[in-house]
């Protein structure tokens, strides 16, 4: 018997949710049955935060029905949503990282010696963490402290507690975003065995190609409203993405070919102890100079280290031929380089301030005389680049922190396009956002070419590099163990050097990765 032949286990019917000048949801749809892997898909800003989030018990909806297993339930918070046999597993992993791995599995239901007195049995805390991590195959030491695992193991983990919990459906938001093809694999194989034992997975994803691999069905949400729920199988990604869009993309990496300037960036032996070593290379006016490798790989450090965040110990860096001694990001940002971080909650946005403020962050100056800043001068500017940027929102006072992924992710660029940055340090510019805003950011890689600027894109996505790059460095262990002319570089002769190093130092490089150097 097929799932379509099962009652559903889940059904979320004619949901709505308004949010102050937004309707986020108008009358949303999601059927969901056991052992079915069913993606949500949608641009950001979609709705798929929001929906998932009254299914957590985050938000209550506005108007419509939920059903499991055809009776009608009422989610009021996030704990009759674990009642319930629902668990969400968020990009940001929600583990106590000083803690070991067994007492964040059961956290708040440790077995104890003697309840009243709060004395934990651990003993029996490790050993049922230890069953619970070999029922899903899981090599991981139940006694370790969950900071000192990678991010990957840190999701299994998830899982586990998840399943700790009598999960019968697991939500997954965008599992996959910072791991490696290794981690994936991993990942993948710990969603079918979750699969055979039926459970239902709810599963968020930019990522079109895991999707295919993964996916059952699929259900895609455009500007709050359902759109349709399809077979994978039966589905091709440019038909997801003309759902999710409303169009067809023509071009999904519109890279344009600029002719090179003059050499704006040298990067002269750059090192610091056990992260960076004898890092070298230019950047020429005009160019997309892509930064590949695993995790782990030392491109972030490098990247950060340029930009004054992070110091080295030895080498130097040079711009239009001159070295400068770069000791804060304030004196990067005075000397036209700008950074985009990898993670934008953290080091992009200030989320409780509103757009206007996060745009114009980089570029007061501009408009302030005498410690005054001029109001009508600044609004003005964030207003312009807000709506070249196209950001989603319904004025430039909405606090960040509202926004979707992606928009967020524009708020970021429209700050250091407004500071007139010269040199940009891109890193994962697309993560976690959609394939339309993908381009969209592409497109603007662009017109930064167009006026001169040169970019450094640091990206874990090889089509992307790929597709927008001029040249291509691969880093591992911290170091540049290979360089490629766009016309020669391929995912296979990439991969090739960021698992095992340039051919010279190959034995070395398989050392590291046995040692557990790199992720």
């Amino acid at each position: 018997m097929t799932a379509t032949q099962l009652q559903p286990f889940l059904e979320m019917r004619g949901i709505v949710k308004r949010f102050p000048g937004v309707l986020a949801l108008n009358g949303v749809d999601l059927t969901v049955y056991a052992g079915e892997v069913h993606v949500l898909l949608g641009e950001n800003g979609a709705g798929k935060s929001t929906l998932i989030k009254i299914l957590s018990g985050v938000f209550p909806p506005d108007s419509g029905t939920i059903l499991f297993q055809g009776r009608p339930v009422t989610i009021r918070n996030p704990h009759d949503a674990q009642l319930l046999g629902v668990s969400t597993i968020y990009q940001e992993l929600n583990l106590v990282p000083d803690m070991t791995v067994a007492e964040n599995i059961f956290l708040g239901r440790e077995p104890m010696l003697l309840r009243r007195f709060g004395l934990v049995d651990h003993k029996l805390l490790v050993r049922q963490a230890r069953e619970l991590l070999a029922s899903l195959n899981l090599q991981i030491d139940p006694q370790a402290v969950v900071k000192r695992l990678g991010i990957a193991q840190q999701q299994m983990v998830e899982i586990a507690k998840a399943l700790s919990l009598n999960s019968r459906l697991i939500v997954m938001d965008e599992p996959t975003a910072v791991l490696t093809a290794h981690e994936i694999d991993q990942l993948f194989s710990a969603i079918a065995e979750l699969k055979q034992r039926g459970v239902a997975i709810v599963y968020i994803s930019h990522r079109l190609d895991e999707v295919k691999t993964l996916g059952d069905r699929a259900t895609v949400l455009r500007d709050g409203t359902w759109v349709d729920t399809v077979r994978v199988a039966d589905t091709s990604i440019d038909q997801l993405i003309r759902m999710m869009v409303g169009r067809d993309l023509m071009e999904k990496f519109p890279k344009i070919q600029v002719a090179l300037g003059d050499e704006v960036l040298r990067v002269e032996q750059l090192s610091r102890k056990g992260v960076l070593h004898d890092i070298s290379f230019h950047l020429r006016r005009g160019e997309i100079l892509g930064i590949a490798g695993l995790v782990g790989a030392g491109r972030t450090e490098m990247a950060r280290a340029i930009f004054g965040a992070d110091p080295f110990d030895a080498g130097q860096v040079l711009m239009h031929g001159q070295p400068v001694d770069i000791k804060s990001p304030a004196h990067a940002i005075h000397k036209g380089i700008a950074l985009v971080p990898e993670d934008r909650k953290r080091h992009g946005i200030l989320a409780h301030l509103s757009i206007k403020h996060n745009i114009t962050l980089s570029a007061l100056g501009a408009f302030s005389r005498g410690g005054f800043i001029n109001r009508q001068q600044e609004h003005t500017h964030a207003q312009d680049y807000a709506a070249s940027m196209r950001i989603a929102a319904p004025d430039i006072e909405r606090w960040v922190h509202y926004l979707s992924g992606g928009n967020q992710q524009k708020v970021v660029i429209a700050k250091w396009l407004s500071s007139q940055a010269d040199i940009f340090l891109f890193d994962e510019p697309t993560r976690g956002i959609d394939v339309a805003a993908k381009v969209e950011v592409y497109q603007l890689m662009n017109e930064l070419l167009k006026r001169g600027s040169a970019i450094i894109m640091i990206s874990s996505e090889l089509p992307e590099i790929l597709g927008m790059s001029d040249r291509i460095l691969v880093m591992r262990g911290g170091r540049i163990c290979g360089e490629f002319l766009r016309a020669e570089a391929t995912e296979e002769n990439i991969l090739d050097r960021a698992l095992r190093g340039a051919p010279d130092n190959q034995s070395a490089m398989e050392t590291n990765v046995t040692n557990g150097d790199m992720t």
